[in-house]
């Protein structure tokens, strides 16, 4: 059975408008993500529908938001819904090449905050009868929100995922002042950026990024490259720069001792 490279993307899209809402740009967004041609897209405020903003905007699609980005290139998705209102809702989407066994959304949001969750998908790998674990993270702004937060997604990682069984979790952790990430680790997950640069990724704001809040973290697989996209025409597309990573699972899909 060969190794298998996987090529990696988050980001959050910030609802399809650039920084201060300025313009919508989900049509321009769409377009570079098929440029890195990443095998899992992990998307956080994804916008499941508004009524409000379809009437003021021509090119608003017809269908959600993943669905539209999805387009051709990943013909799975799934999407956990985290914050409803009266026009619509938003939450986290996963986009994969390989076929979504199962998925489930955890809702994590703290009573009086804004909607969060852990969506978290099962994929089915070529060739192989152990699936990937893939679990696409929005926390909170407060600290002490996160920290719950980390404990229910920690206690997912311990006792619904083999310990064997390939993991990568990403997404926006919102852990500017990197208190969170002991946690993580103590879970067993190594950050990809951190591994290959020596520091956490930093992702925000987007034109000129300062504080590492967007994260890949791994388990029993291998990094082999991280990287910030920040340039244009990725620093106008959100208010938050997107982060790459190329892994390798290695035969039979399990990280080497």
């Amino acid at each position: 059975m060969p190794d298998l490279d996987l090529n990696l993307l988050t980001a959050n899209i910030h609802m399809g408008f650039s920084a201060g809402r300025r313009r919508f740009v989900l049509p321009e967004l769409r377009q570079a993500i098929r440029t890195v041609s990443a095998d899992i897209v992990f998307l956080q405020e994804v916008q499941g529908a508004h009524e409000r903003h379809a009437e003021r905007h021509a090119d608003w699609p017809e269908v959600p938001h993943y669905e539209f980005l999805a387009d051709e290139l990943w013909p799975q998705f799934a999407y956990g819904r985290n914050a409803v209102y009266p026009h619509g809702h938003h939450g986290n989407a996963l986009l994969s090449k390989f076929p979504i066994l199962r998925h489930v959304n955890r809702d994590v949001s703290i009573a009086g905050a804004e909607g969060r969750g852990l969506l978290h998908c099962v994929l089915d790998l070529p060739g192989s009868d152990t699936p990937i674990h893939a679990i696409c993270a929005h926390l909170g702004l407060r600290d002490a929100h996160r920290r719950r937060q980390l404990e229910l997604l920690c206690a997912i990682v311990s006792t619904e995922i083999p310990a064997d069984a390939p993991l990568i979790v990403a997404g926006d952790f919102n852990d500017w002042r990197r208190r969170g990430h002991p946690r993580l680790e103590r879970c067993g997950l190594r950050e990809a950026h951190l591994e290959t640069h020596g520091r956490l990724a930093r992702t925000f704001p987007a034109r000129w990024p300062l504080l590492p809040l967007d994260r890949i973290y791994v388990r029993n697989v291998r990094v082999q490259e991280a990287a910030v996209l920040s340039t244009p025409p990725w620093s106008h597309l959100s208010d938050h720069a997107t982060l790459a990573a190329s892994v390798r699972l290695t035969a039979p899909y399990r990280q080497r001792s």
